[in-house]
Formats: structure tokens, sequence, C-alpha cells
């Protein structure tokens, strides 16, 4: 199937898109770093950047698709929508430009008339509201009203740990799919994959230290962070410990959530993987440790590059060139779609 995509960020939802016979031949992205790292990843793609608002952008990525497509994904930005430590309503959202982009797809639709197409976004996206024809709809209805008529469309939300990812994440997608064609629902796992089973393997280091696998390096940390979270059990929080908790430097103690300086555990899924993954003071981002002989936990830190990689099913081969920041592949990670969700859920298409 030929396909394109946009709002592709770095790609990562496409990695497994050639063993399911997707290729996308054409792109686009508003940041150019991470088109950059696409156009690395996917060198016989052609890649558009810049603001897909932008007349000349949008025509540019129009003219580098075929006519007809038969595959269009589409991952609108999911800031604006994130309720990730805001207390966000509707009509907040409705002030975020960034929410209006899905007319966008709605126009390269009309444009291409692809066989299938795959909407994802945060499942905030599915109740978001928009203004159309003088009403107030919310996405799907607006699709529903533009091309119910030549497509089925569907919307659900689904848990990439129950779909083979050792990660919780949960992602709306919505599929529109020509009548007559068939996209059946993806398979979910037998059982959940843990940390232990996707990570656990890797060789132990320390604030600051180096290993010798590709991207298992840790990133360096205060002191006192070092201090609190080699005295924080696994899945615990420093808040909890009885001496080494989380202090300011006049000593008072920090007032924070519980999901702060605190440790992932191993039997399970790892909790979702947010953006500000480079920081031990972030939501549940700490490696989980084993316990030493001294009493303390090993592996005071955040997770690796590496480790987020395998946590979020992308392969430990991944092939990124090796001067990719490490701040920019965080960035991308903690905002992707895991890549073997959308496998799964792009396998059941049957044309």
């Amino acid at each position: 199937m030929v396909g394109a995509s946009l709002f592709s960020s770095a790609g990562i939802a496409e990695t497994y898109f050639e063993e399911v016979g997707i290729n996308i031949v054409a792109a686009n992205e508003l940041v150019q770093e991470r088109a950059d790292l696409y156009q690395a990843l996917y060198p016989k793609s052609k890649m558009i950047t810049g603001s897909i608002l932008d007349e000349n952008v949008f025509k540019t990525l129009v003219k580098n698709t075929p006519k007809k497509l038969d595959f269009l994904i589409a991952s609108p930005p999911c800031q604006g929508m994130s309720v990730a430590g805001k207390n966000r309503n509707i009509e907040q959202m409705l002030n975020d430009e960034r929410n209006y982009l899905v007319f966008k797809i709605i126009d390269f639709i009309k444009l291409k008339s692809p066989d299938f197409v795959l909407i994802e976004n945060v499942p905030t996206f599915l109740k978001l509201v928009l203004p159309y024809e003088n009403q107030q709809l919310k996405v799907v209805e607006i699709l529903t009203l533009l091309f119910g008529k030549e497509y089925n469309i569907e919307a659900n939300v689904y848990d990439a740990a129950e779909f083979g990812v050792a990660q919780r994440r949960t992602r709306a997608i919505i599929k529109l799919y020509l009548k007559g064609k068939k996209w059946e629902q993806p398979l979910k796992s037998e059982k959940p994959i843990s940390v232990e089973e996707k990570i656990g393997f890797l060789p132990s280091i320390e604030a600051g230290q180096n290993s010798k696998i590709k991207w298992h390096f840790a990133r360096k940390h205060s002191d006192s962070h070092v201090q609190w979270m080699k005295h924080t059990p696994t899945g615990q929080t420093a808040f909890d410990n009885e001496n080494f908790f989380p202090i300011k430097p006049n000593g008072e103690k920090i007032k924070s959530y519980k999901t702060s300086y605190r440790r992932i555990n191993w039997d399970e899924p790892a909790p979702t993987i947010t953006m500000r993954n480079d920081a031990i003071s972030s939501q549940l981002n700490v490696h989980p440790g084993r316990k030493l002989k001294n009493g303390t936990y090993s592996d005071a830190r955040v997770l690796t590059p590496l480790e987020l990689m395998l946590l979020s099913s992308l392969p430990q081969d991944w092939n990124i060139p090796d001067n990719t920041p490490e701040l920019l592949i965080r960035k991308c990670i903690g905002e992707c779609i895991p890549p073997l969700l959308i496998k799964n859920i792009v396998a059941q298409i049957n044309q």
C-alpha cells in the first residue's frame, strides 16, 4: 500500500510499516530536528518540513503523493489536548489553534480519497468539540457528516499494554475505511509484558555512567537526587523514606505528588512515558533498581534512552543516527504512540 504521513514527528509510529506492506512516500513535520530524524530513518520518503497550515507546504505535500492513496496516517499534535499536569477544560481546548489542525487532515482526505485512514491522538481527542458550520461538534461527528456515506468510521481507545507493549499508554484511534473494505480489530496479547521481561537483561549502571551497549547510558543527576533514590525501594517514592526524603536547600521537605521521585515496578508494564522522562522529579520514570547488600538500591537514575526505546516497543537496533541528541530521542519517545500497537492495528487491514 502506498501511503502518506501527516504530523509525522520522527516517524516512530511507522517503525514496522514495511513489515505490514505500507510504503510512506511523503510525510510532513513542523519541527526541523524531528523532520531530519524522520528523513534519516526513512530516506526513501519525501519529507516536507513546515506548518501544514502554510498553503505552500500543503500544496507540496499534495503534489508529492499519488492522486489516489491507499493509506493515510495522521497524528496531530496532542499537547493542546493533554491534561497531564493541567486542569484544562473544553473551552480552553477550543482556544488552542493546534486543535484545529484536524481540518487539514479533512482537506487531505477530500483531495486524495485514501482507502484507509488512521488518526491517532490522546483519548481526550474524542471528547474535543470544534466549531463546524455553526455547530459545536466532536471530531468523529464532523468526520461522519463529511465522509459517512463513503467510509466506515470507528473510534476506539486502546491501551498499548494490552497489545504486547511493556508500557501502559492509552491512545485514541479513529479509523476510516472505504465501504466494501475490511479493517478488523487489533489482536490482544495473551498476557502483559513486564518491565523485567523487556529491560531486565541490561547491565546495572548508575547516574552518569555508560555501558558498552549502544544508547544504554545514564544521565547525570544531582548528588541529593541520587541519595534519595538509593534509599527508595522498587515501586516506591522517596517521599516515603524516613530519612532520605526530598528536601529543599533550606532543609524544608518538598511537597509534591507521590508519582514524583518514584521508581517503577519490575513485574508489570511501565507507566506512561512522559515528555519529561529525563527528570527524576517527574512522573514515574525512575529505574526499578535492585536491592544491594548494604540495603540501598541500584540504578538511582531515570531510564536510559535504550530502556525507553525497548519499553516503547522500538527495536534494540533502532537505526537512528549515532549523533542523534539524547533529549531529542527522549522527547520523541515521550510523545509517541508505541509502534507495535500501530503495527497490530494496521496488520488487520484486509483489502
